[in-house]
């Protein structure tokens, strides 16, 4: 399946929340399910409904088709620990998330941009892997031809002015930023109920 180029808020609005897709929240103009009247109840889901959109929401929050998404679920279940915790820090480990969450890019969409177009150093070395996995002490900085675009400086201006997750330090002149550790459930902001997935993929 290819990827999803369509509106982004329309994905918003059909999981019910705002999921960092658009550097703009227009979620709340209108935050209904598509296809729906603004007053119209919404229908209950069944057990498996719930399980799905849960899903869902989670791979669009991250911006990823279901092989891959699978795929995570995989890996998390074969090793050792809460395997809803460990999903959660492999997807919030990608690079392209990391981008995010550092104040280099304000979407994550952006930041999977950002990699691509190779901007991004990891380490010293240019990384053009969106999914690659951040490890404590990486360093990520934006290569010097990276540093005109405008909307990086406008998005490291306001995150040198903001809270940054506890695993992540983020050095605004320098275009830098370090991952002090690896991130953990408390990090995550938007609600996720990973208990859902498990339940999904475990039929």
């Amino acid at each position: 399946m290819s990827r999803y180029r369509g509106p982004k808020t329309k994905l918003e609005r059909r999981e019910n929340m705002y999921l960092s897709l658009k550097q703009k929240n227009k979620f709340e103009k209108r935050p209904y399910i598509p296809g729906e009247a603004k007053n119209r109840r919404t229908r209950r889901l069944t057990g498996y409904g719930e399980q799905l959109r849960e899903k869902q929401k989670v791979k669009r929050m991250y911006g990823l088709q279901e092989k891959q998404f699978h795929s995570y679920f995989l890996s998390a279940a074969k090793s050792k620990g809460i395997t809803g915790d460990i999903l959660l820090q492999i997807l919030e480990r990608r690079l392209d998330n990391t981008l995010f969450r550092v104040g280099f890019a304000p979407t994550r969409a952006s930041g999977r941009q950002l990699v691509s177009h190779g901007h991004i150093l990891v380490n010293g070395k240019k990384m053009n892997i969106p999914s690659y996995q951040v490890s404590k002490g990486d360093t990520i900085t934006v290569r010097e031809k990276g540093r005109k675009i405008p909307v990086i400086i406008e998005t490291i201006e306001n995150a040198s002015k903001a809270t940054l997750p506890s695993w992540l330090q983020l050095n605004s002149d320098e275009f830098k930023g370090v991952v002090l550790e690896l991130p953990s459930r408390e990090d995550i902001t938007t609600p996720i109920n990973d208990n859902l997935i498990i339940e999904l993929y475990s039929k």
